[in-house]
């Protein structure tokens, strides 16, 4: 029955080779759209964006009342110019930024792929494939769409694909056909194939699929491994064919990618809000005086009716003020120009490129640079809150290196000095020579020889070992040429480990469903594969059992060190217990193990046992639970081998990128598509989890019932031992009542660890305000085997209840949703496509970049825009209140108090190039600085800098100057005379000094509020008011006034003026009275109420105070006389230093005196532990000293 486009979809039918059946349905092609506009929706689209902003808004009506002669004294262009120029430059930056979309999906939508047209195979172009089409796949190929397995090269139809635009894991993942279309491997078989699926709708869950094969009358149950997924790879496999079921915006990759959604800044919308305070304060304005209007005509003008007549429309005193009003409204508009848009997107420009040159973010080795996609973030770098990163590829290289083992009770892989003690392994720590082995990877690295020793001596333990190494895994061998093996693994560390045993001798050379070849120390030995016991996230462990060529049936098992001691039999204690602590020494230093054991196994036991497997794997219903069950019986009374430890190489200043931000109070949460434990070990590698935690919580509930039990435990537990009184004592009363009051109180360190599964239930509406107030308790948050749609959600729950900025990042497609959903989204230039870069806002090729991207560039884009704010609404209130004042001494006539042509170029040119300048070069403290205290990054996520006071208080300044800019003028002007004797009875003398005087005040408040000077400054500040002085007796000199008198009428103003030697002191009064008090207020509020950067800045003055040292007191520091004493710095045998011991506490006062002696100095914070902290970062940090 057709399905209507518009209905919801309940299920979805296809049927193979029949497009006729397949478009009543009207199911989406295979052409994806990430672009935004096309060619008709781009004006409207864009006009309605650009108008959402109250300003544009706000412009185009004042716009529309120039245009009514009546009221306006202003010419329509003074506003039309601008506002157009905004929204061109605006629609311009948007087109292009939405063109590099639409030119990523056609390179999509362009791709070529096979199609079974008619009886044969055609290239088609992805955006023209449609859902019941079969399509052929070739070896490294994209999937095309999701489609359902039919058949492939490899035997029982397997295939192999590479999920990373999917989940973020480079590991190969196995999917099989179903056995009855496994043999349509030709095109006429595929011709004939007429079998119709019925499956779920489409939906964004990518490990799950629910359908139903129908064909010859039988039905085959279809789950997800059967389904190539859209995004994948298909690896090792020479072809496969696959029915097309979902296509386009419908593949489960697409419904996880979320819509490209419009980006605002807090300031973008804290702007709207002042503008409609600013609208309604020019109202408010124009209201008293268009009264006062009406007042005056009434009172007064009617005296002088004879010489000012009425106009024809202006028939009463009501009406005359109404229009007065709205005249008074286009004359005071500019208290908003339209140049501060223009302005501030020209500083977001400028800051993007800042980023863009930025040396110290451009990666050598890849020749990447950083890039800012967007230039309308940048200030929300310096305000972000939270950040969320994916794991592999982010955080780590995804790169799995074998770092030490413990077999048969032994530790290999520490290397040791003459002395007998540990060395710390560098680049210079010489390698094991494997030079006796030919099959080696040249790339592999280990450090201790006495390995190679035990294996080239037959040791019998340490052979068991790599042979189980080299015959327990998934890995797919590829042999391009003669001894050249690549090595295709399920998973990272899997490659590693049989890598490893590679290196050491027992080479695994090729694989066949049936058997197993190894080169063991240079002898090709094949195996029988008898079985394979797969790994779950519930058995945690695989086996394998082959027959070896003495025709022993032998069992092989790696796994999680708790589940295998649980089935070791009970010979094997006390190796278990020593080998215990060599996992928990390899587990301190953040490496991934795993435990070895096997298990040598009777012919006939294994007979029996294996008709119960094969019964087990035919079942229809419950089949892994009777699977596990005959798993479990065998895997018993096993012996253990020992137990490997694998480093996953975290990206290069990782830890230290993440100390650095946690003392910005930057709260970072993980968000992984890997497994628990995986995810878990990289928390401990980067210091996100650490063992001296009070607690790291795993909420790995089933139930909607199971998670909200452990999730309110877990708060419990926090809020029952963590909230400490003045006194220390712990309270356990209601007086915390609201979470966000006592997070702040909570002294210990807790980690939250979330299943995927727990976190969909978790995010139900009655469970998400839990588990936020939870995870903002803790000090790490890493939730694992999400779904990228998960991630998104995550992201949303925090933008909506906590109101923070968010900015997530990561590198593959699986992140592109939560990249979107966020205030800020980055993208790593890695491994897994470009996805991730060409979704978000920023892009670097490094995790440690991030660092500089927030503490550097941010900061100072927050600091630079709200500078440029703050001083721009100052100038235009000081500017405009001035026809405010002036409303009352000119009869209320709406008339101009300066020169037209000051009123035009006032905010182009007289007062625009400083306060770009300001905006786009000023610092309060360097790039090193920002760095070494990232406590100076605390401002802007406490939105200190520009808000709603300090909008009121930078109005207030405007406010002052412009009284005192009017005022003084006039008290002066009505007492003084000229040199010869006359009065300055003319409005345009007193036009030009208020003019003069309103230009020197904010140029030099301008200049004192610079916290960095460089040439550009200079040039800017005494340039702009040296142009005003040359465009001021241009356009006042007789020779324009004879070309154009009706436009320049203010004709020997200036030069009559400013020649009087009174009305330069008037200026120079003007501008003292109106500098001086916020000069006063600026001291008193540094040496009362200090900021941090205040702190920082004095500190390097006085360090800055004497260029002469000594050089003694330059090269030594407290503490080392004491460390001599102590005998600490002397190279001691094992005896002599155990025999110390009572030194040890005097050793650790020295080091109290260092760390007390530098906090002193460098302390620029109130809290000391930061500062230690800080301290501490800073030494493993290589920022150079600019």
């Amino acid at each position: 029955m057709p399905v209507c486009s518009l209905c919801l979809e309940r299920e979805r039918h296809v049927k193979a080779n029949d497009p006729d059946y397949n478009e009543k349905f009207f199911y989406a092609d295979n052409r994806i759209k990430t672009s935004k506009y096309n060619i008709f929706t781009f004006l409207p689209m864009n006009l309605f964006e650009q108008f959402q902003r109250v300003a544009n808004a706000y412009f185009l009506v004042l716009l529309i009342l120039q245009l009514i002669p009546e009221i306006s004294s202003l010419s329509p262009f003074t506003t039309i110019v601008p506002l157009v120029l905004v929204l061109v430059i605006t629609a311009i930056k948007d087109a292009t930024d939405d063109y590099f979309r639409y030119k990523s999906d056609q390179q999509v939508n362009n791709r070529q792929s096979q199609v079974l047209i008619r009886g044969c195979l055609q290239n088609e172009k992805w955006m023209n494939i449609h859902v019941g089409d079969i399509i052929r796949l070739e070896n490294n190929q994209f999937v095309a769409a999701d489609i359902l397995l039919l058949s492939s090269s490899e035997p029982y139809g397997l295939c192999y694909i590479e999920t990373a635009e999917l989940d973020g894991e480079t590991n190969l993942k196995v999917r099989q056909a179903l056995s009855i279309t496994s043999d349509l491997g030709d095109v006429s078989k595929l011709m004939d194939f007429d079998g119709k699926v019925i499956c779920e709708p489409p939906n964004n869950k990518l490990d799950r699929f629910t359908g139903t094969l129908y064909w010859r009358g039988n039905r085959y149950p279809l789950d997800n491994e059967k389904m190539l997924l859209r995004g994948c790879v298909l690896r090792n496999t020479e072809w496969c064919f696959g029915l097309v079921i979902f296509a386009g915006l419908q593949t489960k990759l697409m419904q996880n990618c979320g819509r490209t959604k419009f980006k605002r800044t807090n300031i973008d919308k804290l702007m709207n809000t002042l503008v409609l305070w600013i609208f309604a304060f020019l109202i408010c304005m124009g209201a008293i005086l268009g009264i006062g209007n009406t007042i005056w005509e009434s009172l007064i003008d009617t005296n002088f009716q004879v010489y000012l007549p009425w106009n024809t429309i202006q028939n009463n005193v009501v009406f005359s003020g109404f229009l007065t009003f709205w005249s008074y409204v286009i004359i005071l508009n500019t208290v908003v120009p339209i140049s501060l848009y223009v302005s501030v997107e020209i500083l977001r420009l400028g800051h993007s490129y800042f980023i863009n040159w930025d040396l110290k973010m451009y990666h050598s080795r890849t020749d990447t640079a950083a890039v800012a996609r967007t230039t309308t973030l940048n200030e929300e770098l310096g305000q972000v809150e939270f950040i969320f990163s994916d794991k592999t590829g982010t955080l780590t290289q995804n790169i799995m290196v074998f770092s030490k083992c413990s077999i048969n009770g032994h530790i290999y892989g520490d290397v040791y000095d003459e002395f007998s003690q540990k060395m710390e392994i560098t680049d210079k720590t010489a390698c094991v020579d494997f030079s006796f082995n030919p099959l080696s990877d040249t790339r592999f690295k280990f450090y201790d020889s006495s390995l190679v020793e035990a294996v080239k001596l037959e040791d019998p333990a340490v052979q068991e070992f790599f042979r189980l190494l080299a015959l327990c895994h998934t890995v797919m061998p590829e042999e391009k040429s003669e001894g050249h093996l690549v090595y295709q693994a399920q998973s990272p560390d899997e490659g590693a480990l049989v890598t490893a045993a590679r290196n050491f001798g027992f080479v695994f050379r090729a694989r066949t469903p049936e058997t197993i070849t190894l080169c063991e120390m240079g002898e090709a030995v094949t195996y029988q594969l008898l079985a394979i016991l797969d790994f779950n996230n519930v058995r945690k462990r695989m086996s394998v059992i082959v027959r070896n060529p003495e025709g022993q049936v032998k069992l092989y098992c790696k796994g999680a060190d708790t589940i295998i001691f649980e089935r070791l039999d009970p010979s094997n204690e006390d190796l278990m217990s020593t080998t215990s602590e060599h996992l928990s020494e390899f587990a301190g230093e953040g490496l991934r193990t795993l435990a070895l054991a096997y298990k040598d196994l009777d012919e006939d036991y294994f007979k029996v046992w294996n008709k119960k497997l094969l019964f087990a794997s035919t079942v229809i219903e419950n089949r892994e639970d009777q699977l596990d069950v005959v798993y479990e019986e065998i895997e018993q009374g096993l012996k253990l081998l020992g137990a490997t430890a694998v480093e996953d190489k975290l990206q290069e200043g990782v830890p230290q990128t993440i100390a650095c931000l946690g003392l910005a109070d930057i709260k970072i949460w993980v968000l992984t598509g890997d497994k628990l434990e995986t995810a878990m070990n990289i928390g401990y590698s980067c210091n996100m989890l650490r063992d001296d935690m009070n607690e790291v919580f795993v909420i790995s509930g089933h139930t909607l019932v199971e998670v909200q039990q452990e999730l309110r435990t877990a708060k419990e537990h926090i809020l029952g031992l963590s909230r400490v009184s003045a006194a220390g004592d712990v309270e356990k009363t209601d007086a915390f009542s609201d979470d966000s009051v006592f997070e702040e109180t909570i002294i210990a360190e807790y980690a939250l660890v979330i299943n995927g599964h727990s976190l969909a239930h978790a995010l139900e509406p009655q469970l998400e305000h839990i588990l936020l107030d939870l995870a903002c308790l803790c000090k790490s948050v890493i939730c694992c085997r999400v779904t990228p749609m998960q991630k998104a959600q995550v992201v949303e729950l925090v933008k909506r209840h906590k109101r923070a900025i968010t900015l997530a990042i990561g590198d593959g497609a699986n992140d592109v949703s939560m990249i979107k959903t966020a205030h800020i989204g980055v993208g790593i230039s890695g491994q897994e496509g470009m996805q991730a870069v060409l979704a978000s806002d920023y892009s670097f090729a490094q995790f440690r970049y991030l660092q500089r991207l927030l503490l550097v560039h941010g900061r100072w884009s927050y600091f630079r825009m709200c500078n440029f704010l703050c001083y721009f609404f100052y100038k235009n209130f000081a500017f405009t209140l001035v026809h405010f004042w002036y409303g009352f001494f000119c009869g209320f006539s709406a008339q101009t108090v300066y020169d037209q042509w000051f009123i035009t170029l006032y905010n182009i040119v007289y007062t625009s190039l400083p306060v770009l300048a300001m905006g786009l070069f000023d610092q309060d403290v360097s790039d090193q600085y920002s760095l070494r205290y990232p406590s100076l990054y605390k401002p802007g996520q406490q939105n200190l800098l520009f808000n709603k006071r300090q909008f009121f208080l930078c109005t207030l300044q405007g406010l002052g100057t412009s009284f005192l800019v009017f005022f003084i003028p006039y008290g002066a002007f009505s007492d003084i005379v000229k040199e010869d004797a006359t009065q300055f009875s003319e409005q345009q003398v007193f036009a030009v000094t208020i003019a003069t005087s309103l230009i020197i005040v904010v140029n030099v408040q301008i200049g004192l509020d610079t916290h960095y000077w460089a040439a550009v400054n200079h040039l800017f500040i005494w340039g702009s008011v040296t142009l005003y002085f040359a465009i001021l007796f241009t356009v006042q000199s007789n020779g324009i006034f004879f070309i154009i008198p009706k436009n320049f009428p203010f004709v020997g103003t200036a030069r009559n003026c400013l020649s009087e030697k009174s009305v330069w002191l008037i200026i120079l009064l003007t501008t003292v009275v109106c500098v001086v008090p916020s000069l006063v207020v600026s001291f008193l509020r540094v040496d009362l109420f200090p900021t941090l950067t205040d702190k920082e800045r004095s500190l390097r003055r006085v360090r800055r105070t004497s260029s002469r040292r000594s050089a003694y007191a330059f090269s030594h520091q407290q503490g080392y006389g004491e460390l001599i004493t102590s005998g600490k710095n002397m190279r001691m045998s094992v005896v002599s230093s155990a025999c110390s011991p009572e030194r040890e506490p005097h050793s650790s006062s020295w080091i109290e005196n260092v760390i007390k002696s530098k906090n002193e100095v460098s302390c620029i914070s109130d809290e000391s532990t930061e500062l230690k902290q800080s301290n501490r970062l800073q030494s493993t940090q290589s920022e150079p000293d600019l």
